[in-house]
């Protein structure tokens, strides 16, 4: 329901309007994207192609990292390009995309972090029936219930979005479209619709929080049964998601859970969650895990005994 919307594109202001620091930006998000892609694909194709990460854990994570690269993709390439002329601006139909492929990536890696939680929890908890429980058929089935609930919630965001009437003002105080810079633009009272969103994006992001936490508090109290080989083993699994967690979790929290109010530091956190994560989580996967490390060697080694045999 599109309502009195006189506006057709928007003027993204960026992260700044000083010509040598948009040059410097360019450079940041140019390096930071390519070493997302790099990192994130070549996650993907390692556990593609290795027999040896057949595991749960490792199908969760090779859709963690295709969650990542599409999260960065949404907005990475358009900043880029952004950085590079003079008056950055999104058509308003251009925005509604970028506003449901930010949020639908973006839930998407919460509901897989949630599951690579419960992953570790029946393989920590529950050994016996790890294999029964955590089945092909199974994972399966709970990654396509991330993809649907990902898509209610960015379909959400949309009617939110259209609800909005914008009769003037035109001018984003930001590098990327989303419903609290849009909110500031609206002709009209938008008190039910920042509630709306709390409700929404803040729900997710603090309850998913949450429950994460009190799951591998759960975990790490049940590490005191196991051999000093299995804590250790364990206890490096979980260290690595509950470090992925915080860097994701903690920026989105500060962003959707308060009063539509922006303030100064908002598009640098932004930058933080949007760029910065999606890069350092296949160096906190690959770096504190062996069996990735040795997969990624083999699958390194294989290729260059191909070529040389050419």
């Amino acid at each position: 329901m599109l309502l009195n919307n006189n506006v057709t594109e928007f003027i993204l202001l960026g992260l700044t309007q000083d010509p040598i620091i948009k040059k410097i930006v360019f450079i940041i998000f140019l390096v930071f994207y390519l070493g997302t892609l790099l990192g994130n694909l070549l996650i993907i194709s390692t556990i593609k192609t290795s027999r040896a990460l057949g595991s749960p854990m490792y199908f969760f994570l090779f859709y963690l990292s295709l969650s990542d690269t599409c999260f960065s993709t949404s907005i990475a390439p358009r900043t880029i390009v952004d950085s590079l002329v003079k008056q950055a601006t999104i058509t308003f139909n251009e925005c509604l995309i970028q506003v449901f492929s930010l949020h639908f990536f973006g839930c998407l890696e919460i509901f897989i972090l949630i599951l690579m939680a419960v992953d570790r929890y029946v393989a920590i908890c529950k050994p016996l029936h790890y294999a029964t429980i955590m089945n092909r058929r199974v994972c399966g089935v709970l990654v396509a219930m991330a993809w649907v609930g990902s898509c209610v919630h960015s379909l959400v965001q949309i009617f939110l979005a259209l609800s909005l009437p914008f009769c003037g003002p035109n001018v984003i105080d930001h590098y990327f479209c989303d419903l609290e810079p849009l909110l500031e633009l609206a002709c009209a009272d938008t008190y039910l619709v920042n509630l709306l969103l709390v409700s929404n994006s803040g729900a997710i992001c603090t309850v998913s929080f949450v429950l994460l936490m009190f799951s591998y508090v759960v975990i790490l109290h049940s590490l005191r049964n196991h051999s000093a080989e299995g804590r250790r083993k364990a206890l490096s699994t979980c260290i690595s998601h509950i470090t992925v967690v915080f860097l994701f979790f903690v920026p989105c929290i500060f962003i959707y859970t308060r009063p539509a109010t922006t303030f100064p530091m908002d598009k640098m956190i932004a930058v933080f969650y949007t760029i910065g994560t999606p890069l350092l989580n296949p160096l906190i996967y690959t770096l504190r895990n062996a069996e990735v490390k040795n997969a990624m060697s083999r699958l390194w080694s294989k290729k260059l005994i191909s070529d040389d045999m050419r």
